[in-house]
């Protein structure tokens, strides 16, 4: 029998991550079915509180020449829109329509070995977080419509002050796809934002947009409601949260907190690399738990170990 997510909420610290990994591996050997009635409740909640398919990215639409926006985590820190940064802005939204299938590819080493690259490209949308190198591509595939960017990564080039070709190469497997950047969640993140914009802009590579923060504080007080505290959301909550809202399926890959498989044996944190995330910023296994529930209730699909 399901328990309500806040029930499931509650339970998650007494399992320990054994009995959590029997019963992932119980639930792998019943045939998933898409709920539409529970789909489109979380759909609809979406729609009402955060408004993915208007308020997503900064737009021409939804905000002013003038007008001056709040920085989602330092709200203490605003940034006037000048004609520079308006100029910057698409015209409208980026999707007026379903986007289909839609891929949300994690990067947790999980993927590692798995064999769902050809699975993940089948998807009619995919949607890749932080920059992540696409290698091992019989794991993670190749296809990418959307992935965001962390502007921290830029410390690897140095903060594109000298050399560029090392970060166009990187960005050159993303093909067309749309780059989001929380250019405005706090104040630091601004600077690495825009060199990023231009940079692409100057080789002719991706458009970037800009993370509306106000749609992020909507979203981050969304999960909150729904028992998710931690000081922020990770990039794959996110994702999964617009997924939610502007896809007909969706189908998550490489999304697993633990340190092991199911089958117990180690695994690297990344699929590409071993370093952890900033402790105390996320809460990946409440997350996760969230996610499982979800999939229980037939609203996503969450793809755990080898995909046959």
């Amino acid at each position: 029998m399901s328990i309500s997510s806040e029930a499931f909420s509650n339970l998650i610290f007494r399992i320990s991550p054994e009995d959590l990994i029997k019963d992932i591996q119980f639930m792998k050997m019943c045939p998933w079915r898409k709920h539409l009635r529970n789909q489109n409740v979380y759909r609809l909640e979406l729609q009402s509180c955060c408004n993915a398919s208007q308020d997503l990215v900064l737009t021409k639409e939804n905000i002013k020449l003038g007008e001056t926006i709040t920085f989602e985590m330092e709200k203490k820190s605003t940034r006037v829109v000048d004609k520079t940064l308006y100029e910057m802005l698409p015209e409208r939204p980026l999707w007026n329509k379903t986007l289909g299938h839609c891929a949300v590819v994690g990067n947790g080493g999980i993927l590692r070995n798995s064999s769902c690259g050809e699975q993940i490209d089948q998807a009619d949308f995919v949607i890749r977080m932080n920059l992540p190198p696409i290698n091992y591509t019989a794991d993670v595939g190749t296809k990418t419509d959307l992935v965001t960017a962390n502007p921290t990564i830029l410390s690897k080039y140095d903060r594109l002050s000298y050399a560029r070709k090392p970060f166009i190469q990187r960005m050159k497997a993303y093909g067309h796809a749309q780059v989001l950047m929380p250019a405005f969640t706090y104040a630091f993140c601004l600077e690495p934002s825009f060199r990023v914009y231009f940079t692409l802009q100057d080789f002719n590579l991706q458009h970037v947009s800009f993370l509306h923060p106000g749609y992020l504080s909507k979203l981050h007080k969304y999960w909150r409601n729904k028992r998710l505290t931690a000081t922020r959301l990770s990039s794959g909550m996110m994702l999964v949260s617009v997924a939610l809202e502007l896809c007909s399926k969706v189908s998550l890959y490489g999304f697993w907190p633990f340190p092991y498989d199911l089958n117990g044996q180690p695994l690297i944190h990344h699929y590409y690399d071993n370093h952890p995330v900033t402790p105390g910023m996320h809460s990946l296994p409440l997350e996760f738990f969230n996610l499982l529930q979800m999939h229980r209730k037939g609203i996503l699909k969450v793809n755990i170990g080898k995909c046959l």
